[in-house]
């Protein structure tokens, strides 16, 4: 019970005793579920209902009913909903001390947003994973119940973070229980116990025990009714009632609610009490952390000489003032006049600590404000700084909403209204972002506070959903920033270029090429890595691929090698993976998107990490690493769930064209066509359409491939995938007889290799050439280009073509030695598809051909997620590194491992190197 008690956290005012009345069923879910965890199986529930249904008592249920578990506790509380992180500190103050005994990455994010260390504001996804790793630390030694009430009034830091450790809690001994009225987006998807009204019986049960005197049976029927079993109301209705008003019944419930309805009598209750004590309690009613110490110096400060243990049975004082129920301090602060608000506030203000807590004590000067106060407003900007520096933007937002309501000065009203939009958009509150936006823009601007709207709106825009009008707003952001800040307009010109990108054919007005012409006038202010990939990128569709190309390899090598700082790389490093397939530099391609990865991942940039692995998916996969290919897309598929980002499934697509499985790429191709169209991603609907011409191709189903290839090669934006896109229109055009369309799309591809260098483009153009012209020699080019790259799959689909056309011609020997060239690669790299077209082929030539498995037995055993894993470990990773990389805590993924190694029949992690050789 000692263990017990020293984790039940701040939240611990509302565990008190419960008798339950009923709720059978609802107990024995959470009996099931106490006893899932016990045997080692996480459980999260939220239980869902209106208010004083209920949810409360079932959750102290499981909390007494949970002996032998370590016990955390947080409680949302209304008037701290704008304070980024309060609950979540209220949750892990009992955990504090084990923060050395999780990842570097964790421990820092965590001692940022509480305070105990400085740093720049950590990503909250990170935040999330710490959390996690704390409570599997905990559940190391004993299961845990972890007991959230009230989360309707979570600020929203702890809610999202919360979320995240429910989805993404694993093989712990972990439960997790929330009350909420509602739940927001942050649990939904959860579990859910819906809890109602008590049975008739069990209501009229309750009744009579909170009645003193007989009522008659058509009165409790009434009364029982009009409450819907709601036990809270059926104890407090009746109380300070007569039997004669009892009698009339509480009166339809009507606009005003249930809980309105129990405010009211809960405010009967209070307006017996003296005056002075009806002012103590509103000075509790507006302190949101309950501290007893707090109250009274607030006291002190108002004359106040009450002193209580309980009042009326509405409060109590132990070690935190505790209301009966969060309804009495809502109604308690709710009917009080703005003057008595306004006059506890400003005692709480100066009974408040401004060293140990001045976002507290600038919260409560603010709701003391009269009217406009500029030395309020300065000190409520002072603590947006720190809740932005903690990474609590939603509480930067709100501190900022409320200094602009209380700034006369036009001037730095506007400015403030502008420094909230932009921390809004960043938490994600866009309905907020826009209301100060307008705010801002009906004050006084100037042409640079203006330029600063329209980018605000771009990027409110651009966030919300990438491509569709976000291209165009983008762009007339910078243009109005070019005469104001010349930096600061090249870089939204260079967003302005990735939106439109992303949105390829959906952009609905503004397009790349509508970018780059008005990127190219462009003035420049110093010459950056940045600053040469946007030159090379608008050059394209400007001055032509040869103008460019030499541009776009400087480009891709800066970002590649150390020149581009890992600021631009973090921002634009997936568009310097861009530059360098559009040059054809494979190796650029790879180094720049390794780079972003190894970047975001040690800033915890998860929304870049997102993109960054979708990259080098398509990088490791064009090279014939499916093994690697694979277990990035289980990190993508990881950090987008983790991070609800919406975008496209690159790398998974790249590695499904090439695996050459119908019956796991169509599905997957058709998804994205339709989920990326819809949500104006227009490139990632390009990717799915060259993918299927691979597959089919591959399946040597030509006819099928050619229209696919078709709309791939035609679609803008004209680039690395339509170039990609023309390769395969030229295969599946010549095989369906469609020679004059072969020709035409050679000539086009060779537009796009004209003026490179690069081997990677010479191959693809040579193997072409050589399809279209029928020469021997061009066959030959293909080889030897190819076979200088990393690109084992298109090498072996240059012998593929050319043992193809050596078996027509009638020359098997020679045939049989490309074709199994071609088969043996195909085999081992995994492309079943073009390993089925060899050995058809091979068997032509008269050779005997067994079907192979295409990929290695051992990559086969495993669910993507635990190849990575295993492969993660196989490298060296610890569990907790692994962890961190995939979401997961390390007892999850020491789970996993478990599984891992019986597929594998090995039973240590050495053994992975022999398992899963390293093929790179």
């Amino acid at each position: 019970m000692e263990r017990e008690e020293q984790f039940r956290g701040l939240g611990a005012e509302r565990a008190r005793e419960t008798k339950l009345l009923g709720r059978r069923a609802e107990r024995s879910v959470l009996d099931r579920l106490l006893a899932d965890v016990r045997h080692g199986t996480s459980r999260v529930l939220v239980v869902r209902g209106e208010a004083g249904v209920g949810k409360t008592a079932l959750l102290n249920y499981a909390a007494e009913t949970a002996t032998g578990f370590s016990m955390l506790r947080a409680v949302g509380v209304q008037s701290e909903m704008e304070l980024a992180f309060a609950a979540l500190h209220q949750l892990c103050v009992p955990l504090l001390d084990r923060l050395d005994r999780i990842p570097e990455p964790q421990r820092r994010a965590l001692a940022t947003v509480f305070g105990l260390a400085p740093g720049p504001a950590p990503d909250r996804f990170m935040v999330g994973l710490a959390v996690l790793s704390l409570i599997s630390d905990l559940a190391d030694e004993q299961p845990v119940l972890v007991v959230v009430d009230d989360v309707q009034w979570l600020d929203t830091a702890t809610a999202q973070t919360l979320g995240f450790v429910a989805r993404r809690i694993g093989a712990e001994a972990v439960g997790l229980l929330f009350g909420a009225r509602e739940p927001g987006v942050e649990l939904s998807g959860l579990p859910e116990l819906g809890v109602d009204g008590l049975p008739d019986d069990d209501a009229l049960a309750l009744l009579g025990s909170a009645v003193e005197f007989l009522l008659d049976e058509p009165i409790r029927n009434r009364i029982v009714a009009e409450t819907r079993g709601n036990p809270l109301a059926l104890l407090e209705l009746p109380r300070g009632l007569t039997a004669t008003q009892l009698a009339a019944g509480f009166g339809l419930v009507g606009q005003q609610g249930l809980p309105g309805r129990i405010e009211q009598s809960f405010l009967r209750q209070a307006d017996t009490l003296p005056a002075p004590t009806r002012q103590l309690l509103l000075v509790a009613a507006a302190e949101p952390m309950g501290d007893p110490v707090l109250v009274r110096r607030a006291a002190d400060q108002l004359g106040i000489d009450e002193v209580f243990a309980e009042i009326d049975g509405l409060v109590t004082l132990g070690e935190r003032v505790t209301f009966r129920h969060p309804l009495v301090r809502s109604a308690l602060y709710g009917s009080a006049s703005a003057t008595e608000r306004r006059a506890v506030h400003l005692a709480l203000a100066d009974a408040t600590d401004e060293a140990a807590d001045p976002d507290r004590r600038a919260w409560h000067r603010a709701a003391a404000a009269t009217g406009p106060d500029e030395a309020v407003a300065l000190e409520l900007e002072r603590s947006a700084d720190r809740a932005q520096a903690r990474g609590g933007f939603a509480a930067a937002a709100a501190f900022l909403q409320r200094a602009v309501s209380l700034t006369r000065d036009p001037v730095r009203r506007t400015e403030r209204a502008l420094a909230g939009a932009h921390a809004s958009v960043q938490a994600g509150a866009f309905a907020t972002a826009w209301a100060l936006i307008a705010t801002a823009q009906a004050g006084e601007l100037d042409d640079l506070g203006r330029a600063r709207i329209d980018l605000l709106r771009a990027e409110a825009a651009y966030a919300q959903q990438r491509g569709g009008d976000a291209p165009g707003l983008l762009l007339r952001a910078a243009a109005t920033l070019e005469p104001l800040d010349a930096r600061l307009a090249r870089d939204t010109y260079l967003d302005a270029w990735s939106a439109a990108l992303f949105a390829g054919p959906l952009a609905t007005e503004t397009g790349l090429r509508e970018v780059s012409l008005a990127a190219r006038t462009a003035p420049r202010s110093a010459t950056k890595s940045s600053d040469v990939l946007l030159d090379g990128l608008s050059s394209l569709f400007v001055e032509g691929q040869a103008h460019a190309v030499p541009l776009l390899e400087k480009a891709a090598l800066a970002f590649g090698g150390q020149e581009a700082s890992p600021e631009e790389v973090l921002r634009w490093g997936w568009l310097g993976t861009a530059a360098a397939a559009t040059a054809w530099d494979f190796e650029s391609c790879l180094s720049t998107a390794t780079r972003q990865v190894e970047i975001a991942r040690g800033a915890g940039a998860l929304a870049v990490l997102a993109v960054g692995v979708n990259v080098l998916g398509q990088v490791v996969a064009l090279a014939g690493d499916f093994a690697e290919a694979t277990s990035l897309r289980a990190e993508a598929d990881a950090v987008r769930e983790a991070t609800g980002t919406h975008i496209g499934p690159y790398g998974a697509l790249v590695l499904a064209a090439l695996r050459g499985r119908p019956d796991e790429a169509f599905p997957l191709i058709d998804d994205t066509i339709a989920s990326t169209t819809a949500e104006g991603q227009g490139t990632a609907a390009q990717y799915a359409r060259w993918a299927r011409a691979v597959v089919l191709n591959g399946l040597g189903r030509h006819d099928e491939a050619l229209p696919w290839a078709t709309s791939a090669s035609d679609d803008t934006p004209e680039l690395f995938v339509s170039s990609w896109a023309l390769s395969e229109r030229v295969e599946a055009a010549l095989r369906a007889g469609r020679a004059a369309e072969a020709g035409a799309a050679l000539e086009r591809l060779q537009a796009k290799t004209r003026g490179i260098d690069a081997p990677w483009g010479r191959g693809i153009e040579a193997r072409a050439r050589a399809l279209v012209l029928d020469a021997e020699d061009a066959y030959l080019e293909a080889i030897k280009y190819l076979d200088g790259t990393r690109l084992r799959p298109d090498l072996a689909r240059a012998h593929l073509v050319y043992g193809e056309w050596l078996r027509r011609r009638a020359r098997r020997g020679d045939a049989r030695t490309e074709l199994r060239v071609a088969f043996e690669a195909f085999a081992s790299i995994g492309m079943t598809a073009f390993a089925e077209r060899a050995r058809r082929e091979l068997q032509a030539t008269g050779e005997t051909v067994r079907r192979r498995a295409s990929t290695p037995a051992a990559g086969n055993e495993l669910t993507p997620q635990e190849l990575q894993i295993a492969l993660l470990v196989r490298d060296g990773l610890s569990n907790p590194e692994v962890g961190t990389r995939l979401f997961l805590s390390p007892r999850t993924v020491e789970w996993h491992l478990r599984k891992i190694f019986d597929k594998l029949s090995i039973s240590s992690r050495r053994q992975l190197r022999e398992a899963l050789p390293d093929e790179s």
